[in-house]
């Protein structure tokens, strides 16, 4: 009866038969939940440190993704400029090339009108023992 009179007055016993003003059950429930919730904080944290290396690892990723994306682009314009360089080269031959024919044909010409020259020469010599 005592209990009961001093629960109305809002003043409890615990189980060490201590005076409480908060009803144990409550207190028991409020004792959980700061457990409950420094294990929350504590996973919390756990998490926050997971995640952190999480990005630390994404960002090291797109780094090195970064890099090798630059190593492409200098390798395929390194390949344009190699064929750019390739094509002015043939392009060079071919002048060239042409430039040789055009000599060729010159020679050619010159070769021949030599050989006249020489055909007539020598008819002219074959002509001139023949008058003596």
């Amino acid at each position: 009866m005592a209990k009961d009179s001093l629960s109305e007055a809002g003043l409890h016993f615990d189980e060490l038969n201590k005076l409480r003003i908060l009803d144990p059950d409550v207190s028991q429930q409020t004792t959980e939940l700061k457990e409950e919730c420094r294990e929350f904080v504590d996973k919390i944290g756990e998490f926050q440190k997971i995640v952190g290396g999480l990005i630390g690892i994404v960002d090291q990723l797109a780094k090195e993704t970064e890099n090798e994306k630059m190593k492409a682009i200098g390798a395929r314009n390194l390949l344009k400029s190699i064929a750019k360089q390739r094509e002015a080269r043939q392009q060079q031959l071919h002048a060239l090339i042409a430039e040789k024919k055009m000599q060729l044909e010159r020679y050619r010409i010159e070769y021949e009108a030599l050989c006249k020259v020489e055909a007539e020469q020598n008819e002219f010599i074959d002509q001139f023992i023949l008058q003596k």
